[in-house]
């Protein structure tokens, strides 16, 4: 040994070189900067997170710049400026259906469509109806002229009856407008005026209602879907733009009140011609329009075409269970026409929608050129489509083929994925199957080679009779991320109950608050207890068994996601196969890992017996993967033992066979002794298993990067997605801590691929996490639950006996804040105040307050109240003749079948009334008006838009 000693008082490169030799490696004194320490994980983890929840806010809530040139060379006809001004023209006032300013915003875009048609020179003509048939309902026409590129539809005869969702006949006289735009490939007759069907396979409908409700301006529901089809309109009949296959612009009226103008298209000839559709919507007030529904994989791919594509799938399984209560002309499409096509809308900020801040200075001319531009791509792709998509078109067949259910999602606003759910559930199947076979084959693999750590407790190196166990501790760490994932899941639930009990409506306004504390909250708490649970005992196979813990959970989720997808129809669950994917991925290399470990017996002869004992090819082998920076798990000399040093190499280290050191016999003073390791032993990171000092520190990194990224961005898509549509509807009526429990829920998924690696962050991130969440809890406790920007809706409306001069007047909204505004208003003060169910005015999930004496402000004709009443004003005082409001003219009669009536209804200023029977009756008709199958027998309501005489 006193070889070993002189050799060590050596130059330096000598003794390095004699190291080589021998298999011992100085302890490394630089860091590496991907290294698995804490600092580069922190710092990593830390920014990629930060870079990826800044792109989803981003993407989010900041939409695409509309072109500096208003006019864009790649659309011809198009300008945005113009649809700019349209839409401040458009709403301009409240224009519901029923209202005079509804009849003066029809004439000004029949104005606005002749103006554009004009400017482009195009060859047109006004079809206008005459007539109607009573055996069908159909417009009949007796003005015959050529075929015109473009034909205008002034359609004031469409009319239908049928029973809507609340079970009441809705009787309905039309007052759409539609566009024909003759595709190069269409029938070339006006086969409309034949009583025939089009020949081909039919073309593309665009449609937007113009009616806004009796609350708002409408700019975005749906004054921008209306300037769109408007620009669609000028583009297509530009010259050099003519589509392929036709296109049929709809601006339908009356959709707010029950999606009648939809209704009345389905009686007009031309809903024969269309073999698909792009439905334009608004149910927010702004921001990015979103692909909320589409009936069909192969629809969908036509919407991908969009420069800025937005939505997913999601939404449109909301549809289909129900969570998304509101309706859109697509339902009336899809089911009464049984077209294919898209619905695409505007859904935040919510509580804007239906009020009097939908108008045109809370929405940007960015909204408008993100829905025009979407628009254009998806028109266009479907005209000039000439792929077998909608191909089956006979008379037997009035529609274009059968599409698949699909699966779709944006991928941060600039990429589409589409795919068809039965290829969703087939991958799905496979990863459940093969994932889980794959990784048994590679345990048996890692087995046969001997280098399966773990789960392995200990080995001998020859028997248990003969020897002391070499302890692996391969179950070290096992039950880790369960424990953390229980304590901190059950605090984010908790918070979730808190919050509902004490404030329940902060999320309201706050929404970002909410999800600030849930996602601090579940990081510290996670962290604190992986970070204590490793300083207590330290473990190699920390990082593998975080790994297999959320592969297991994915795992369970996709059978789930899977039976969903088989059973029910439902795409939502896309996310899931691909976090399990990455899961799988990620694990995959955890396993490939354990193939830089030496073999089990040649590690227990190693640290039994010595570094002699390892064979050169072996040793090269490991020093191959022996890394750099290393903290060593044994103690060097100078330093004191503490709670980490490792406690199979206490003591000193040594270089003799025994793991003991002998000091030179020279008695010359030696030159200082460099501090040396052995990779076999000594590598490994404080206290961890000894063997894993063989096992490379930087493939973390990638683990990290094929784990994080891709589920942050999808999981984080939803969240926003899912918290835009429902966090303000708790003021319509929906349960508030569903929404609580679903941010918790999404915000462990988003922290869930940091969990394998959170053991190694510094404190630093976590200590300002956690006062974040005590900042933010302060907060979400106290704070009040409304803004101006984000502000409490409530719903008026008012009862009038006209007999007799009395009204009713309710609220109806959040019970915890009625009492606050009735206590306000001076109409409510010293009157009787009814609480709770009121059958006029209620609504699911919200309180109702109801009192009387609020009279009416009415302008009537050939009234003057009485002086001093209104002053300056000609109105219907309390004591106006209300009869004077409404006509109605009774007659009872006899028929074949028992009791019969005649009613005679008309209106002042109104285009709408309602009859409403105490006793249901057994049959409905309507003088005019086409028969119509679908009226059931014992029947309580009848809503009449555009009453005409009812029988």
């Amino acid at each position: 040994m006193g070889g070993i000693s002189r050799r060590l008082s050596q130059p330096v490169s000598t003794r390095k070189s004699f190291c080589r030799e021998q298999g011992l490696y100085p302890l490394p004194m630089a860091r590496n900067p991907i290294g698995f320490t804490p600092y580069p994980v922190t710092i990593i983890t830390s920014l990629v997170y930060i870079a990826l929840f800044a792109a989803l806010l981003v993407v989010h809530h900041v939409v695409p710049s509309a072109p500096k040139n208003p006019t864009p060379k790649n659309w011809q006809g198009v300008n945005i400026t113009q649809a700019w001004l349209d839409l401040e023209h458009l709403s301009a006032e409240f224009h519901p259906f029923i209202s005079k300013s509804n009849v003066e915003i029809r004439g000004w875009l029949l104005e606005r469509i002749g103006a554009i048609l004009d400017a482009n020179d195009a060859d047109w003509k006004t079809m206008v109806e005459d007539g109607k048939t009573a055996k069908s309902s159909r417009i009949s026409y007796t003005v015959k002229s050529e075929p015109k590129p473009v034909t205008v539809f002034d359609d004031n005869r469409s009319n239908i009856t049928f029973l809507d969702s609340r079970g009441w006949v809705d009787y309905y006289e039309g007052t759409n407008i539609m566009v024909y735009i003759r595709g190069s490939e269409d029938d070339e007759r006006d086969w409309w005026t034949q009583g025939s069907k089009p020949e081909g396979l039919g073309g593309v409908l665009v449609n937007a209602h113009y009616d806004s409700v009796s609350t708002g301006y409408g700019a975005t529901d749906d004054g921008v879907g209306v300037v769109t089809v408007l620009q669609l309109i000028s583009h297509f009949t530009k010259e050099g733009n003519q589509p392929k296959k036709g296109i049929l612009s709809l601006l339908n009226n009356g959709e707010e009140d029950g999606l009648y103008g939809a209704h009345a298209f389905t009686k007009h000839p031309l809903a024969t011609f269309p073999h698909s559709f792009l439905n334009l919507e608004g149910a927010g007030a702004g921001g990015r329009a979103t692909l909320f529904r589409s009936t069909d994989a192969e629809v969908t791919k036509f919407y991908s075409k969009s420069k800025y594509p937005f939505g997913s799938v999601l939404s449109g399984d909301g549809f289909k269970r129900g969570v998304v209560r509101s309706g859109t002309d697509y339902s009336v499409f899809t089911e009464d026409l049984g077209m294919r096509g898209l619905d695409v809308a505007f859904m935040e900020p919510r509580a804007r929608y239906h009020t009097s801040e939908d108008d045109a200075r809370d929405t940007s001319i960015d909204s408008v050129w993100h829905m025009l531009s979407a628009s254009l791509s998806t028109v266009k792709s479907l005209s000039d489509d000439a792929s077998s998509t909608f191909e089956g078109r006979n008379e037997d067949e009035p529609r274009a083929g059968v599409g698949s259910t699909g699966v779709w999602f944006d991928v941060l606003g600039r990429a589409f994925a589409v795919m068809q759910l039965h290829s969703l559930f087939a991958l799905s199947v496979t990863f459940l199957v093969a994932g889980p076979i794959i990784f048994i084959i590679l345990e048996i693999i890692v087995q046969r080679v001997d280098k399966w750590y773990l789960f392995a407790r200990k080995r001998y190196l020859h028997n248990s009779d003969d020897d002391e166990p070499v302890k692996l501790f391969g179950w070290r760490g096992f039950f880790r991320l369960p424990i953390a994932f229980v304590v901190a899941g059950a605090a984010v639930v908790a918070l979730a109950y808190l919050i509902t009990k004490i404030n329940p409506y902060i999320i309201y306004s706050s929404e970002y608050a909410v999800w600030s504390m849930m996602l601090s909250v579940w990081l510290f708490l996670a962290w604190f207890l992986l970070r204590l649970m490793d300083s207590l005992r330290p473990s190699a196979l920390a990082r593998m068994y975080g790994l297999i813990w959320i592969y297991v959970l994915t795992w369970i989720l996709l059978a789930v996601a899977t039976v969903g997808e088989n059973n029910f129809k439902l795409a939502s669950g896309y996310f899931v196969l691909i976090y399990n994917a990455a899961a799988f991925a990620a694990l995959l290399i955890s396993y490939l890992e354990f193939f830089a470990l030496p073999k089990k017996n040649v590690y227990v002869e190693h640290t039994i017996l010595g570094p002699d004992t390892v064979s050169g090819d072996e040793r090269a082998s490991l020093l191959s993967h022996s890394e750099e920076p290393r903290r060593s798990s044994g103690q060097v000399d100078g330093e004191e033992a503490n709670e980490r040093t490792s406690l199979l190499n206490h003591g000193r280290q040594t270089f003799t066979r025994r793991g003991r050191r002998q000091s030179a016999s020279s008695g010359t003073e030696e030159a200082p002794t460099p501090i040396l390791t052995d990779p076999l032993l000594h590598g490994a990171y404080e206290g961890e298993q000894a063997w894993s000092s063989s096992m490379p520190r930087w493939t973390w990194l990638l683990q990290f990067l094929i784990l994080a990224p891709i589920n942050v961005i999808l999981v984080g898509q939803i969240g926003l997605l899912a918290t835009s549509a429902l966090h303000q509807t708790p003021a319509d009526g929906n349960p508030v801590f569903q929404i609580y429990l679903l941010v918790a829920g999404l915000s462990v998924l988003l922290l869930l691929p940091l969990t394998p690696f959170l053991h190694r962050m510094a404190y630093q991130i976590p200590t300002f996490l956690f006062l974040v969440f005590v900042g933010t809890l302060i907060y979400n406790l106290v704070a009040f639950p409304f803004s101006r920007d984000a502000r409490l809706k409530v719903y008026f409306t008012q009862s009038i006996d006209l007999d007799h001069g009395n009204n009713t007047v309710a609220l109806t909204g959040l019970d915890d804040f009625l009492q606050n505004i009735i206590s306000e208003l001076p109409s409510a003060a010293g009157t009787d105040l009814t609480f709770g169910h009121v059958p006029w005015a209620s609504r699911n999930g919200l309180q109702s307050v109801a009192w009387e004496g609020l009279s009416p402000v009415v302008v009537t004709k050939g009234y003057e109240a009485p002086k001093g009443t209104f002053p300056n004003t000609t109105v219907a005082s309390a004591h106006a003749p209300y009869k004077t409001w409404l006509s109605v003219n009774a007659t009872r009669s006899q028929n074949g079948t028992g009791d019969a009536a005649v009613f005679d209804i008309q209106g002042l200023d109104t285009r709408a009334c309602r009859l409403i029977f105490d006793r249901p009756v057994t049959n409905i008709t309507i003088e005019g008006a086409g028969p119509d199958g679908r009226i059931p027998h014992m029947v309580h309501a009848i809503l009449v838009p555009y009453a005409a005489h009812i029988s």
